[in-house]
């Protein structure tokens, strides 16, 4: 296949935030390297890391000027020496770096395929946000039919799919929304919703419970929410797991564990997760065909902006202003 040596792309040109991205022209192809595919992108997902990346405090993200975002659907046009499956026509959704352009290269051992019928739009989210979800609630978290189960950010991508999933498993789920976002999260199959803006989160989940406390939190927030997740957990028994710090950082000492919270407390990042424990991330995409099969990981229904917008979309998501997945569309 011949390929354009160029494309169109938003290039995030400081640390100033998402106001500091432009759309350019001519940026070069990337070329795939040994272990990845070139997939000539149809849909990019927008995440709150692409926030964090755009003011300089995610970790490990790139030094500007880059080319923003992270996750991408698209058709595969070419792949690395080193690459067995996903041959070129071959729709696949993943993660990596350059999402927000026509082209993007990805590593091919975290790819999906793009369920058969879905759209590459309807797609976004089933590595990101699905797995996220699942790998929290299961693996991880061990949650058990008949428990409690707090969802911080629960309007979101990966709270939204964790609702369904908790729901689908037999929890009792408690949601934690501005108010204005409360019916879309009971829609989803939340028993109880906490503006987290109004109540003391913590307290009313200790409330609901009979005082016991959560038996697994999930936990992407940080901040004052990352405290206010420790101490809705139930001792002992209370499973915490952190999938992000969109808030920013929180401690928590090991004088707090032994003594103020002792609760069992994970770190979940799918990237990492895919590279250290590639057995787990295929049980997890296993899992999730399963859950397609019974209709409860159903197609995506993104708000969809142009590539041009890339920067307004961001800045809405980073205001607390959308519901659920937002997408790009090159």
């Amino acid at each position: 296949m011949n390929l354009p040596t160029t494309m169109r792309a938003l290039l995030q040109a400081s640390w100033d935030g998402p106001a500091d991205m432009r759309l350019e022209t001519g940026v070069p192809v990337p070329e795939p390297g040994p272990d990845e595919v070139l997939i000539k992108v149809c849909a990019a997902g927008v995440n709150f890391a692409d926030v964090m990346r755009a003011h300089g405090t995610y970790e490990g993200g790139p030094r500007p000027p880059y080319i923003a975002g992270f996750e991408a659907a698209g058709e595969v046009v070419a792949a690395g020496g080193a690459v067995t499956g996903h041959p070129p026509g071959s729709r696949v959704v993943g993660t990596g770096y350059g999402a927000f352009a026509e082209y993007m290269a990805l590593p091919a051992a975290g790819l999906a395929p793009v369920p058969p019928g879905w759209t590459g739009e309807q797609a976004l989210g089933l590595v990101l946000n699905w797995a996220t979800a699942l790998a929290a609630l299961r693996p991880l978290g061990r949650l058990a039919a008949g428990e409690t189960v707090l969802v911080q950010a629960a309007a979101g991508g990966v709270g939204q799919a964790a609702v369904r999933l908790a729901r689908h498993y037999g929890a009792t789920v408690i949601g934690t929304a501005s108010a204005a976002k409360h019916p879309a999260v009971r829609a989803l199959g939340a028993d109880h919703t906490l503006d987290h803006r109004t109540v003391d989160v913590a307290a009313e989940v200790l409330r609901l419970t009979g005082g016991a406390g959560a038996d697994l939190v999930l936990e992407s927030v940080g901040g004052a929410a990352f405290r206010s997740s420790l101490a809705a957990a139930r001792r002992v028994t209370g499973r915490v797991v952190v999938y992000g710090v969109a808030a920013g950082d929180a401690a928590v000492t090991n004088r707090e564990l032994n003594f103020t919270h002792p609760i069992q407390l994970v770190g979940l990042h799918i990237g990492v997760l895919a590279a250290h424990a590639p057995a787990m991330f295929t049980e997890l995409m296993a899992e999730l065909a399963t859950l397609r099969a019974a209709g409860v990981h159903t197609p995506g229904r993104p708000a969809v902006y142009p590539l041009a917008s890339g920067g307004e979309a961001l800045a809405e998501l980073a205001a607390g202003t959308t519901v659920g997945k937002l997408a790009l569309r090159p």
